[in-house]
């Protein structure tokens, strides 16, 4: 994959975002989503073998579309300033996030505002066993890689059902359960960026796993 032209391919998009430009340098675009394709197939098959219940996701199921959803956000360019894809791409899961863009390049994974029953499972399994999610997030690598749990919207007061005294009200206040790495340009341009993502992958599993498990009990 020649990232390298993506980024080249982003930034003129970006300066001419408009359909016309887009059809006039379509078949760039088809070549760079083909070697993105390949590229995820073959990152897909490599931490595929980090775990025995990976669900496989091929490239072109992985793969999100170029296009804005107009219809929900009509304030938005027509398209969008990166390439993002998901792996292990199990139904109602956690999966995990990639994205090469202008603006972020980042590896992530979790619960971005999941729906009411989602959210009151994950919630559930806190209160069950929040030790747990909480050794994972207080692993010192885990914490060097990622900081916390990503920065979002909290309940100013207790979930209902839950008291203000829980000794996770912390986690139990959160609307998103999902962590992120940044990434720089320079790193996705690395020769070794194969191998970044599979040890942030790695090192984000039994968080995935956690909140996969909330929502299967």
């Amino acid at each position: 994959m020649n990232f390298n032209d993506l980024f080249q391919f982003l930034e003129e998009l970006q300066q001419n975002n408009n359909k016309e430009w887009m059809d006039a340098n379509r078949k760039w675009y088809k070549s760079l989503r083909n070697d993105f394709i390949v590229w995820l197939d073959d990152l897909d098959m490599t931490v595929g073998q980090l775990q025995d219940d990976y669900y496989p996701t091929p490239g072109k199921k992985g793969i999100n579309r170029i296009n804005n959803n107009l219809m929900f956000h009509p304030n938005k360019p027509i398209y969008k300033d990166h390439f993002g894809a998901g792996l292990d791409k199990a139904p109602n899961s956690a999966d995990f996030y990639i994205e090469i863009g202008l603006k972020h390049c980042l590896l992530a994974g979790g619960r971005w505002r999941p729906d009411s029953n989602t959210l009151r499972s994950i919630r559930d399994a806190i209160d069950y066993n929040g030790e747990e999610l909480q050794a994972i997030l207080d692993k010192p690598s885990f914490k060097k890689m990622f900081g916390g749990l990503y920065e979002d919207e909290k309940l100013k007061s207790s979930p209902k059902g839950f008291s203000n005294d829980h000794p996770h009200i912390e986690l139990l206040r959160n609307k998103t359960f999902a962590v992120e790495l940044q990434l720089s340009k320079s790193e996705v341009l690395q020769s070794d960026f194969k191998e970044r993502i599979v040890e942030v992958y790695k090192e984000m599993l039994p968080f995935r796993q956690y909140l996969n498990q909330a929502v299967t009990v």
